[in-house]
Order: structure tokens, then sequence, then C-alpha cells
């Protein structure tokens, strides 16, 4: 059975964050995308609009000196316009190592992604590694 074309765009997104190109991630998000970063720690809240979007995966890049990677696990469509993806996430930064699942609700107008729902399987984890 092929694959729904909604989860093959949320597949071309996570292609393209881990090469590192925002260009195409930018061509994926609505102008008026919203990507809710979840947690209580500077990396945490919501990033409104395509530019905040961008700037944010690129921080991620950064601050963990390029080691932040995912692998997407699952990928979930109702037709309707909607995905859940499952990743594992990778990372280091400043002595500490960030190594656990979470996911993605993606909302689907137009054939773009309007916004970004991310879930992680252990907030204490992720706001110590951002902290």
């Amino acid at each position: 059975m092929a694959e729904h074309q909604h989860a093959q765009l949320v597949r071309k997104g996570y292609e393209a964050f881990s090469r590192g190109d925002m260009d195409t991630l930018r061509t994926l998000l609505t102008g008026d995308a919203t990507h809710h970063f979840p947690g209580d720690h500077s990396m945490a809240g919501d990033y409104k609009g395509q530019d905040a979007c961008i700037d944010m995966y690129q921080r991620l890049f950064e601050e963990t000196a390029g080691t932040f990677k995912v692998e997407l696990r699952h990928l979930f469509a109702d037709g309707r316009g909607h995905v859940m993806s499952v990743h594992h996430a990778t990372a280091e930064r400043q002595g500490k190592r960030l190594d656990m699942d979470g996911g993605i609700v993606f909302r689907i107008v137009g054939e773009k992604v309007s916004d970004l729902d991310e879930c992680v399987a252990d907030m204490d984890k992720l706001n110590d590694f951002w902290s």
C-alpha cells in the first residue's frame, strides 16, 4: 500500500531536517506555521512563522555543535490533515547527552505543514538537557 501524501510530506521534512536542509524545510511550511517545542527551558516555546521555525531548527544544531539527530521510526496519517510521527532523538550539549523517544503531531493545510505539536517521552530529561 502506498504511503499517504501527508505522510510523504512529513517524511520529506524529516529527511531535509536530517541533512540540515533549511531551504527545503521552508518550502514545506506555511508562512504562518507554528512549532510548539515542549518544556521549561531556553529552547521551549511557540515558534510562530517560517522564519522563527527555521531559526529554531538551526539553533538546535548550533546549541549541540551539530550533534542533534533524529531517526524517524513511524508515521501515522488520518487522511484529514493530521500526521503523527514517532522518532528517536540524540544530541550532546555541555557534557550532557540526550537519548530519547518523542513525536510530533503535524497539521497540514493546503499540502503544507501549518502546525507542529512536539511531545517527548521524558520531560524532566529534556528540561535538564536544555537547561
